[in-house]
């Protein structure tokens, strides 16, 4: 069985197009169709089925794919392992947001370094926008970034931060049951517009008041916004990641709201597709560690 007709299936039905697919593998069209035709020749089965301009898998290409899947990653796997010191560059660049810059980095970098001790390591901070710019045109390797796709990338979830409502030491809710939200919107409030859809989730929680809430003051900096309500300036929407410090020693502390469960900052690792593959997967093992708690 032949590894490229494997590789084509997997990336047809990850990409659910045939030019996608073969654009992606650096192969014309007619190329990508033919190792198809070989595999099902091999296999004796139809692997996707045409709908007007669009492809659908089959059900025997469904109970394929995983093992198609297993058999690439075995073997990028095991060409990874020989391979491995020779390919590692000597320096590794990150591009990442401001909040992972200030809230992940330092404590993921130190670990990274345990694991690959001869790389250096090259920081830059960014939107996610600039982040993925930077990406595609190899400025760097690895970008840390909002969740998003893009089609010249691979983006893999690194971890989902929740937002929760915070107030400081000694705020007269920390006294009081049962919070109904015109009680919120009427507070002072710092809004940390922390991205466009996260920003909306939060703001909708006020949509059905009469009244607009109190919004003192507006910012994109999670850090500008948290100084200002360790000096009592109003209260705030925060990532949990961006006052943990202060949550552990009780200046900042969270009132749990139902309102805003399930609402949460999301972020991606992006790569060019098939690079750093060694590095990436040591980071996710790193982040389930350091997001454990």
């Amino acid at each position: 069985m032949n590894l490229e007709n494997i590789e084509a299936f997997v990336y047809i039905n990850h990409y659910g197009s045939f030019n996608k697919a073969a654009e992606v593998l650096y192969l014309s069209q007619p190329s990508v169709t033919a190792r198809i035709q070989s595999l099902e020749r091999e296999l004796n089965c139809k692997l996707f089925d045409r709908l007007g301009k669009g492809i659908q898998i089959t059900e025997e290409g469904k109970r394929f794919l995983p093992y198609a899947q297993q058999i690439l990653m075995t073997y990028q796997k095991g060409k990874l392992h020989i391979t491995q010191n020779k390919s590692l560059p000597e320096e590794l660049r990150i591009g990442c947001t401001a909040s992972v810059s200030n809230y992940t980095i330092p404590e993921l970098i130190p670990r990274l370094k345990q694991k690959f001790p001869n790389i250096h390591y090259k920081l830059l901070t960014g939107t996610t926008d600039d982040i993925i710019g930077k990406v595609v045109n190899k400025e760097v390797d690895i970008g840390f970034v909002r969740n998003v796709n893009h089609p010249n990338l691979q983006s893999i979830k690194f971890y989902e931060d929740p937002i929760c409502l915070y107030v400081y030491e000694g705020h007269p809710f920390l006294t009081e049951d049962n919070l109904s939200i015109e009680d919120i919107a009427a507070q002072p409030l710092v809004f940390f517009e922390c991205g466009a859809l996260d920003w909306l989730r939060v703001h909708r929680i006020f949509g059905s008041l009469d009244r607009p809430p109190n919004i003192q003051f507006l910012t994109d900096n999670s850090e500008t916004a948290k100084k200002l309500v360790l000096q009592k300036a109003g209260i705030s929407f925060l990532p949990s990641l961006s006052v943990k410090e202060e949550t552990r020693d009780g200046r900042l502390v969270p009132i749990r709201l139902p309102e805003t469960d399930g609402i949460s900052l999301q972020t991606n690792i992006v790569s060019c597709h098939g690079k750093h593959h060694s590095f990436i997967e040591a980071i996710i093992d790193l982040g389930k560690i350091l997001h454990a708690h």
